[in-house]
């Protein structure tokens, strides 16, 4: 039997939908473990009902198995699916409301900024334990990472534990794939396109058909619908030449042009801390989902798309080819970023495993973007591995929002008191 493990199996959406497009394919009924870790017992208990009801729906006969010891759930694994937030709701709150007394806006703060540095310097240590348990307990296994900040956790795992069969995935490249397609009124399947980048900056550099491109027809769609034009990833793409794969909201916060400008976010509809009104409502899809159970309504999903990290698992199981964009150490995949960094690029899995797939060298306006982007997460990564509080400062310096808001007095002040109230969710060589 193959062995799957979720990690923060409490985070039930995202249980759902991996878990039912697993079920959901019939020639591997029967032959599916599926193993759930989470540390909070009720969570744990909320997921253990959901996998049994989606199991019993399709029919798949897996097997289940529920632990708080998560050694016990990885050891024997053939692929980790992981999602944790630490810290939860609190944690996240204070990235908010004390930068938002600085007079500094976020959006999501989950990647880079602010919100990405913190999330960033409580998320690494976990990921970095856990890669050196993977490579203990089950070192041919896969880690399917579903957690921001993803350019930080796989740089850092691969350099502080050596286990390289990392991959992180995300929705956005195939989110914004579809979303292409339907603007020019096409299938999605109809069209040739490669994106790259970095998780949340990566950027569509082709967009074909018939062997033509189709940034012309976008372009007129664009000229003739000022609403469809008004937004971040539009801006970005007039400038830069190639469509931004991460949505508006998520865009607007990496750079410097938007959130330090009240009359650009009212222009362009930046939703500003967007972020919080999320959390509430994944609260009330985990309540909604207790009720479902409850009710004994049908839980199981099914999609046309399949999640990333279920199309990576029924690839390798299954044997069927798929394209799969995933977020892995570079090494030369991407020519003008740094080889240690976590490049997001298409991959091929079959039987065999995950296979990235070399881009090349991305345009230079892109790549200049990208490493900007990678400063941040470098220090970032530096600052939790290395034990250095002053990466953190310097990781803040250099942030683009963070830098257009704030002189560097303020800065610092910002990160020693986020430092202070987050207290023992940090390193401690990082809280001296």
């Amino acid at each position: 039997m193959s062995r799957i493990v979720f990690i923060g199996a409490g985070n039930v959406d995202l249980t759902r939908r991996v878990v039912s497009d697993l079920l959901l394919e019939s020639g591997l009924h029967g032959e599916l473990e599926i193993v759930l870790h989470d540390t909070d017992p009720a969570v744990l208990a909320t997921a253990e009902a959901l996998v049994r009801s989606l199991d019993a729906e399709a029919g798949s006969a897996a097997t289940i198995i529920v632990s708080l010891d998560r050694r016990r759930a990885l050891d024997g694994a053939d692929f980790v699916v992981s999602h944790v937030d630490v810290g939860g709701f609190e944690a996240t709150l204070r990235d908010f409301e004390i930068p938002h007394r600085y007079g500094l806006r976020q959006t999501i703060g989950d990647t880079i900024g602010i919100g990405g540095i913190f999330r960033g310097l409580r998320t690494i240590p976990f990921f970095v334990e856990l890669g050196r348990e993977l490579a203990e307990l089950c070192p041919r296994a896969w880690l399917l990472n579903c957690s921001d900040p993803m350019a930080m956790t796989g740089w850092a795992v691969q350099e502080a534990t050596g286990f390289d069969r990392f991959a992180g995935v995300c929705h956005a490249v195939c989110d914004t794939h579809t979303y292409l397609a339907d603007l020019v009124g096409r299938g999605v399947d109809e069209i040739s396109f490669l994106s790259a980048g970095v998780n949340h900056q990566s950027f569509v550099l082709r967009f074909e058909a018939e062997g033509r491109p189709l940034y012309p027809e976008l372009d007129a769609l664009l000229a003739a619908d000022a609403e469809l034009a008004r937004h971040v990833r539009v801006e970005m793409y007039r400038r830069f030449g190639y469509f931004p794969t991460q949505s508006s909201e998520h865009a607007a916060e990496y750079v410097p042009w938007f959130l330090p400008h009240a009359e650009e976010t009212t222009r362009l509809g930046v939703p500003v801390e967007e972020y919080l009104r999320r959390v509430g409502q994944s609260m009330h899809q985990y309540e909604e989902t207790r009720r479902a159970l409850s009710a004994g309504r049908s839980l199981l999903v099914r999609w046309q798309h399949q999640e990333p990290a279920a199309a990576a698992i029924l690839a390798v199981l299954t044997g069927q080819e798929k394209e799969v964009y995933v977020n892995v150490r570079n090494g030369g995949l991407i020519g003008n970023l740094p080889a240690d960094c976590c490049v997001e690029v298409p991959a091929l899995v079959d039987a065999t495993g995950i296979h990235p797939r070399p881009v090349g060298e991305l345009p230079t306006q892109l790549a200049a973007l990208n490493r900007t982007f990678l400063n941040v997460v470098e220090l970032t990564v530096r600052a939790v591995l290395d034990g250095d509080r002053r990466h953190v400062h310097h990781a803040a310096m250099l942030d683009p929002n963070t830098a257009a808001t704030l002189p560097l007095p303020a800065i610092e002040a910002l990160c020693d008191e986020l430092i202070e109230a987050h207290g023992g969710l940090l390193p401690e060589a990082i809280r001296r």
